[in-house]
């Protein structure tokens, strides 16, 4: 029997985002080789339903791709409504309400996987001579990448040699031929530190690939968990349902039963190919590519009328910023809170790039610990950057709690009018941080250090318990009874209904 619901069965969360209006599906035909790319990149600059092309030139009847599976939506469809259905949660979810599910979940005891014979994902099984990874439509992403890209929206499975722990992460993967896929397996990732476990060994790293994933194993996948915690009890606890797999064809890994694609094999111990260049998710393209290591592929399982996601990594807001940052934002208010600090909130702007995560102040409980700025400063800095989650981001702005921090708008109006030039900033050159940052200098990716750092927007009176003014605008200057007419009258007013909450 299949696993149902938007969390766990992929097939399930395209057909929600049709019923709600939030997914397109496309009958006009459409070239994987850029075209379907282009549309999506203009969805998610326009906060459109998502495109399901299911009428993809050049492919074989029924391949469909997926564009944009967690881009932002229009108001009228709840801005967060992608990225809640990952969870099974409302379309109307707010930022705080997915980090405190998110964070729930990190302090729930795990639920492991529940092993089945069969599921959808082993409907069409290729092995041997068979296997042919251009049988998909691969999509070119953007006109100067270096290749096609397979694996944008979707995990690799490996377990260390011992098999104590099983890694679902996620990298990129470009193709680079009938059974070969070429991307990065960075060592400071627990791909790249389970494939170096392998490697020392002299002997090459069973691998699986998932693509249409359960949306929140995907989700799970791109969270900064600690190392040797498995993913899968993290999707059980946070779904409150275990994760239906079933074993791979050709290695001893475990995938979800229900994914749309999967792909496995190994990763050569040594074995590099040219990746890339490809559009970023800090959104930028660049101009060269570098070795990578090869993804052998022995066999392929999926769905009847399979469905491949795609990202199209580039100008937030994209998976990157959206998915990712959540998972981001969620373990790093987890790791503030855990240390004592007197911090209310925790967010990774989307618009941002994932380069920064704004940190709200409770200003009355920081009056209570005495701490200046600069201690302050220093030990959220301590917290994020000496663990897994600041690795990934750069740049901490400290706000106080009157602030909104998922409003870009309130975080902007608190950077332009709270930091004090040469004052307000504070500098971390031995941080460690991920090299892809676009910013960095080359010693600064050589080392794997530096390009860190903490801006203060807090004042001095908040450091006291106090204000130096208070917000003049809707929710500030009005009494609660005028509020209310207000929004009660709005439409009668002659405005439209905007659904977007008044500031």
């Amino acid at each position: 029997m299949t696993q149902h619901g938007t969390a766990l069965n992929f097939r399930d969360f395209v057909e929600e985002l049709l019923a709600e209006g939030d997914a397109v599906d496309i009958r006009t035909p459409v070239s994987p080789t850029l075209e379907a790319a282009a549309i999506t990149r203009r969805v998610y600059e326009t906060r459109s339903p998502a495109p399901l092309f299911s009428n993809l030139s050049g492919a074989e009847a029924g391949f469909r791709i997926l564009g944009a599976p967690a881009g932002l939506s229009g108001a009228r469809k709840g801005t967060y409504g992608r990225l809640a259905a990952h969870f099974g949660l409302p379309r109307d979810t707010t930022p705080r309400e997915l980090l405190e599910k998110l964070i729930s979940a990190m302090h729930a005891d795990p639920v492991a996987p529940r092993v089945v014979d069969t599921g959808p994902c082993k409907e069409n099984v290729l092995t041997g001579d068979d296997v042919d990874l251009e049988r998909f439509p691969v999509p070119l992403l953007h006109e100067r990448d270096g290749g096609r890209y397979l694996g944008t929206y979707g995990f690799h499975v490996v377990a260390t040699p011992d098999g104590r722990w099983t890694s679902w992460s996620i990298s990129r993967t470009m193709l680079h031929g009938r059974t070969t896929l070429v991307g990065p397996c960075m060592p400071q990732q627990h791909l790249g530190a389970i494939h170096r476990m392998w490697r020392e060994r002299g002997e090459r790293t069973p691998w699986a690939m998932v693509l249409g994933a359960p949306p929140a194993a995907l989700a799970a996948a791109g969270m900064p968990l600690p190392a040797e915690v498995d993913e899968s009890g993290y999707v059980g606890a946070l779904t409150g349902s275990p994760v239906e797999v079933v074993r791979t064809e050709t290695n001893d890994l475990y995938v979800p039963a229900n994914a749309e694609i999967v792909l496995e094999g190994y990763i050569s111990p040594d074995e590099t190919a040219p990746e890339g260049p490809m559009g970023e998710y800090h959104g930028y393209q660049f101009a060269e590519g570098r070795p990578q290591p090869v993804f052998h592929v022995e066999a392929i399982t999926f769905r009847d009328d399979p469905i491949l996601p795609i990202c199209v990594a580039g100008l937030p807001p994209e998976e990157n910023h959206t998915i990712w940052g959540t998972m981001i934002a969620a373990t790093g208010l987890d790791r503030l809170r855990s240390s004592g600090l007197p911090v209310s909130m925790a967010w990774c702007s989307y618009e941002a790039a994932t380069c920064w995560i704004v940190v709200s102040v409770d200003t009355r409980r920081l009056a209570r610990t005495r701490l200046s700025e600069r201690e302050l400063s220093d030990a959220v800095a301590e917290v994020l950057f000496g663990s897994h989650t600041g690795w990934l981001v750069p740049k901490v702005i400290l706000v106080a709690d009157d602030i909104d921090i998922t409003d870009i708008d309130q975080v902007v109006w608190a950077m332009a009018t709270r930091y004090h030039p040469g004052t307000g900033e504070y500098l971390y050159p031995d941080a460690p941080g991920i090299p892809l940052v676009p910013y960095l200098t080359e010693e600064e990716v050589r080392t794997g250090r530096g390009g860190k750092s903490v801006m203060s927007c807090l004042q001095p009176e908040q450091f006291e318990g106090r204000a130096r003014g208070t917000a003049a605008g809707f929710r500030h200057s009005y009494p609660e009874d005028v509020r209310k007419r207000v929004c009660e009258n709005w439409t009668d007013y002659g405005f439209s209904a905007t659904g977007l909450p008044p500031r």
